[in-house]
């Protein structure tokens, strides 16, 4: 039951209220894992539409990059070889939904893949795609993510 209210955009928005109401302001981390293929990894949420890097909230008590760290392991079982090899590509400010959200982006130099990640809760599908092949509904921001990564564009100040 849970999981069928959970898609809905009026279910997201008051999610996103909540946190705006308990936070003010909130804070979150999207990771780039390229593997040695070239491709990138992209989840697909039960609760939002479209593709997405890795990634979430920073919780209470946790930096950016134990966040993460965590956010890879739990939406696409990559584990970082070494926290301290992350490298931050930009910080945003998302424009949508409240426009109060903050997003660090990383970039995993080197990781090890675990295994395919099993659908669950918030997690519909993690998968890796090749740049020139991502899913028709990869979002926007993901895009532009990776058009700065990849052809070392400057990174812009909105997400």
């Amino acid at each position: 039951m849970i999981g069928s209210l959970v898609d809905r955009p009026l279910i997201q928005r008051l999610f996103q209220f909540g946190a705006l109401v308990s936070r003010g302001m909130t804070l979150g981390v999207r990771g780039v894992a390229l593997d040695t293929r070239g491709r990138v990894c992209l989840v697909r949420h039960t609760y939002v539409e479209g593709w997405h890097l890795p990634g979430g909230g920073i919780e209470i008590g946790e930096n950016a990059i134990d966040s993460m760290v965590r956010e890879f392991r739990e939406e696409a079982e990559i584990v970082v070889e070494a926290a301290d090899t992350l490298r931050l590509h930009g910080f945003f400010r998302s424009t949508a939904a409240t426009g109060r959200d903050h997003i660090a982006v990383y970039v995993a130099p080197t990781f090890t893949l675990l295994g395919p990640k099993a659908p669950d809760r918030e997690i519909a599908q993690s998968d890796f795609f090749a740049l020139d092949a991502l899913p028709k509904d990869t979002t926007r921001a993901t895009h532009s993510r990776l058009d700065e990564i990849v052809h070392g564009l400057s990174p812009t100040a909105t997400w």
